[in-house]
């Protein structure tokens, strides 16, 4: 096989993704259309089809990011193919991300794409590589959005409404957690390139625990009460008021009963 045949075969788009994506598209028209005769069930295949993702895209976006800084060898590991089983650790990539909606309604960081870092020039091309994943979060954030704080609501379904909400919600909370500067989280990967020798090397054995030890922190009332007033005024500048955030977790969570006060 020749090498630029290899090249198509390792960027082609993954039938994993292109299922997830059809369920996404599928669950938001019967959303959009109340074609559901459970629009709690439609809303929650529909948000976690689409949380699914959005976590490919984060890991494709450090990945392609990597390439172009210089890791050709990301290709052949599979993460241009937008696969979720291609990363380092399906479980924590997907499939823990996933139950954390599901259990707690917050947008978990996922797993990891490994990128060879000693490829990469520049201390600027490795903090880009650590920052290209929120940012995919805050770019599919201001898309969820877009009606919010366009003033485009005229016409679009309450149910709808209510699902971007929550799923804006995810993207939010996904940028935030994963922009911490701690270590084994991408907002320290952005930092370390600039961080000195001595430095990095007392930090790296505490890298496998930092994200144990952020969700830990969240259970603490005081750092729990202070990480969501951070994450209600960041979606309140977007233009999603309490209530259809609201409506859309309730909704979400269907199993616990039709939700009061949110028509659909």
């Amino acid at each position: 096989m020749s090498s630029a045949a290899v090249r198509r075969q390792e960027r082609r788009i993954s039938p994993v993704f292109l299922a997830v994506s059809a369920v996404m598209g599928v669950t938001g028209w019967a959303v959009w259309t109340d074609f559901a005769a459970l629009p709690g069930v439609a809303v929650f295949l529909f948000v976690t089809s689409a949380w699914i993702v959005s976590l490919c895209l984060h890991e494709y976006a450090h990945a392609r990011t990597a390439l172009h800084s210089g890791d050709v060898t990301v290709g052949a590991k599979g993460y241009l193919t937008l696969n979720p089983f291609a990363y380092t650790h399906a479980v924590l990539s997907v499939i823990l991300p996933v139950l954390f909606v599901i259990m707690g309604g917050i947008g978990l960081p996922g797993g990891a794409v490994f990128v060879e870092r000693d490829r990469i020039r520049g201390r600027w091309k490795h903090s880009l590589v650590s920052a290209a994943g929120p940012l995919a979060n805050v770019l599919f954030a201001v898309v969820c959005t877009a009606p919010f704080w366009l003033g485009a609501l005229d016409g679009v379904p309450d149910a709808f409404r209510y699902a971007l909400a929550f799923l804006a919600f995810l993207q939010v909370t996904a940028a935030l957690l994963n922009l911490l500067p701690v270590p084994g989280l991408d907002g320290y990967g952005i930092l370390e390139p600039w961080l000195s020798y001595r430095a990095k090397r007392r930090i790296a054995p505490y890298a496998p625990y930092g994200f144990f030890v952020v969700i830990a922190l969240l259970f603490v009332p005081a750092v729990n009460a202070a990480f969501f007033d951070t994450v209600d005024a960041l979606m309140r500048s977007l233009g999603v008021d309490g209530r259809a955030l609201g409506c859309g977790s309730a909704l979400y969570r269907f199993w616990e009963g039709a939700p009061g006060g949110c028509p659909v």
